[in-house]
C-alpha cells in the first residue's frame, strides 16, 4: 500500500489535534509533522518528500493562499478552514479539496481517499522484465523495451513505443500522443523521461518529450511532428542537437 507522508499546518492546536487523530485512523496516511508555524511547514514542503499538506488559510505569518503560491505545486493540498470565501481562489491553485471546519471524519476520509487514488494512478507502471521484448538471442544481454503500461482513469493501457509521436506535460498529468489517439495519465515529465529509452526519445522542452524518428522538420527552435509545432527549450537545446548531429549525413 502506498502511504502518503503528511504534515498538518494550523495556528490552532485544537485543529491540529483533530487532524492528527483523523490521520491516525487512516492506514494509508502517515503524519510526519504537525506545526503552528507556516514558514517551517513551507521549508519542509520545499525540501521534498511530503505528499500531502493539511493547510489552514488564516495564519499569522503566512496565509494558506500565500503558502500555495510560494510552494508552486509541490505536494498535494487539502485546505482546512472555517472560511468558505476562499474556495474558488484555492481551486485555481489546484488544491485537492476544501474542508470547512468543523470537519467530520467521513468528509475527511473522502478527501484523503481522493488524493490517495490520484497518487496511485500517478505511479508509473513499467512492464515487468518477463513482459518486455528482448533482443535477438545473439545479444541476450541487451533487452529492448518495446512498450510501456500507463494508468488511465479506468484501466491500465499498453502503449507501443513506436506509436508515440510526442508527450506533452500539463501540470499534474501528461498527454501521450500516438498515431491513433491521445492517452492522458496522472504522471510527471521527469518520471516519464526516466522511463523511456534514451536515444529513441528526447526531452526538448520542460513540457515536451519527442520521438526522434517522428520528426518531420526542424526550423530554428521549432520541431514539426505530424503538423504539431513543438518548441525547443534553451535548457534542452544542446542535448537535443547532439542527438541530431549523430544522425546527420
Amino acid at each position: 500500500m502506498i502511504k502518503l507522508k503528511c504534515i498538518a499546518v494550523d495556528d490552532e492546536p485544537l485543529a491540529l489535534d483533530i487532524i492528527e487523530d483523523y490521520v491516525s485512523k487512516v492506514p494509508f496516511l502517515e503524519l510526519v509533522k504537525r506545526t503552528e508555524n507556516a514558514i517551517e511547514a513551507l521549508q519542509l514542503v520545499q525540501a521534498g518528500g511530503i505528499d500531502l499538506v493539511f493547510l489552514d488559510i488564516q495564519m499569522p505569518e503566512l496565509t494558506g493562499i500565500q503558502f500555495l503560491k510560494i510552494a508552486n505545486g509541490k505536494a498535494n493540498y487539502i485546505l482546512t478552514t472555517a472560511y468558505s470565501q476562499y474556495a474558488l481562489e484555492s481551486y485555481d491553485l489546484n488544491v485537492s479539496d476544501y474542508l470547512l471546519k468543523p470537519i467530520a471524519f467521513d468528509r475527511f476520509y473522502k478527501a484523503v481517499e481522493k488524493v490517495h487514488n490520484q497518487v496511485k494512478i500517478a505511479e508509473p507502471v513499467v512492464a515487468p522484465q518477463s513482459f518486455v521484448a528482448s533482443a535477438p538471442s545473439s545479444t541476450p544481454a541487451n533487452p529492448i523495451q518495446d512498450f510501456i503500461f500507463v494508468k488511465t482513469e479506468h484501466k491500465i493501457q499498453k502503449i507501443q513505443l513506436d506509436d508515440i509521436l510526442y508527450i506533452e506535460g500539463l501540470k499534474d498529468y501528461i498527454s501521450i500522443y500516438t498515431k491513433a489517439e491521445r492517452v492522458i495519465t496522472l504522471q510527471n515529465m521527469k518520471k516519464m523521461d526516466e522511463t523511456l529509452p534514451k536515444g529513441q526519445f528526447v526531452r526538448v522542452h520542460k513540457s515536451y518529450i519527442i520521438s526522434l524518428d517522428k520528426i518531420e522538420s526542424i526550423e530554428r527552435s521549432r520541431i514539426s511532428i505530424c503538423g504539431k509545432i513543438i518548441p525547443i527549450g534553451d535548457t534542452y537545446r544542446d542535448e537535443f542537437f547532439k542527438h541530431i548531429d549523430n544522425k546527420n549525413i
